[in-house]
């Protein structure tokens, strides 16, 4: 039985771990052919290698245009079209609040977070129009697009810029039958949690079950989530069961923004410094 995503042609940025890994593996398991565009090249070619002929890995720093550029004509040069573009590639960036923030690391953490998305959108779209097909942009917000207090503001207000992209490519690229939807996930266990807080990369896996465990039940949900919750809405939104679903966000945090997480980033400060310290060893 054919996948869900059959014969499309995908590129994942940030696709060697975390999110993007999980939606690589997905995509292609729904019968995807899936670009895994990254900076980290031992682990995007390891992946690729792993998945076999559907997966092709490029090195793709999405804070400089060419590098975008470059990496939706090495997707249809290696695959021979391309129909989702996931802007997911990220990090928390600078970890400053309001009364310390430097414009410069302010900067640098909306390059990497939303300049990085309209970049992303703007070279899939010119493509999509260029096939003279539709298309599927999805790309990864975050529960600190919806609230304040889960993150540093440059982040914060990154990811809000996010959702304001995609309603934007969606009231302007709809002519041509592009679609852009974002996911906003909630707590997410993730390297990118560990490398946020200095674990070793040895203790990664540790850590998060350390943190699933000390959050999730404060969670609505019960739990904390993983890579394939998102993955499912990715395949989602990139396949034709979400084709009138255009300029929307999507939590998929247990219900964690349907209500009131004031005290979550110093929540996960709190106890991510009790992991580091070894109090809980």
């Amino acid at each position: 039985m054919p996948g869900l995503l059959e014969d499309k042609v995908a590129i994942v940025t940030g696709g060697s771990s975390g999110i993007g890994r999980g939606i690589v593996e997905k995509y292609v398991a729904e019968g995807a052919k899936v670009v895994i565009a990254d900076i980290r090249d031992d682990d995007g070619s390891a992946l690729a290698g792993q998945l076999g002929k559907n997966a092709a890995f490029v090195h793709s720093d999405v804070t400089k245009e060419e590098s975008i550029e470059s990496t939706v004509a090495f997707a249809v040069d290696t695959f021979g079209r391309l129909d989702v573009m996931v802007n997911n590639a990220g990090a928390q960036g600078d970890p400053s609040t309001i009364l310390d923030v430097h414009a410069d690391g302010f900067d640098k953490t909306i390059a990497l977070l939303t300049r990085s998305v309209l970049l992303g959108t703007k070279y899939a779209a010119a493509q999509f129009i260029q096939q003279g097909s539709p298309g599927s942009v999805i790309s990864t917000a975050s529960a600190a697009a919806l609230q304040g207090g889960w993150s540093a503001v440059g982040y914060t207000a990154a990811k809000h810029a996010v959702v304001g992209l995609v309603r934007q490519a969606a009231a302007e690229l709809g002519q041509y039958g592009i679609r852009a939807n974002a996911i906003a996930p909630g707590i997410i266990m993730t390297p990118i949690m560990s490398r946020t807080f200095g674990v070793e990369d040895g203790r990664s896996e540790e850590f998060t079950t350390f943190l699933a465990e000390r959050l999730g039940p404060g969670q609505p949900s019960r739990r904390v989530g993983f890579p394939a919750d998102i993955a499912g809405v990715a395949t989602f939104l990139a396949s034709e069961l979400s084709e009138y679903v255009n300029g929307t966000v999507i939590p998929v945090d247990g219900g964690a923004t349907s209500v009131t997480l004031g005290t979550f980033a110093t929540d996960v400060v709190a106890a991510a410094n009790e992991f580091v310290s070894g109090a809980t060893r």
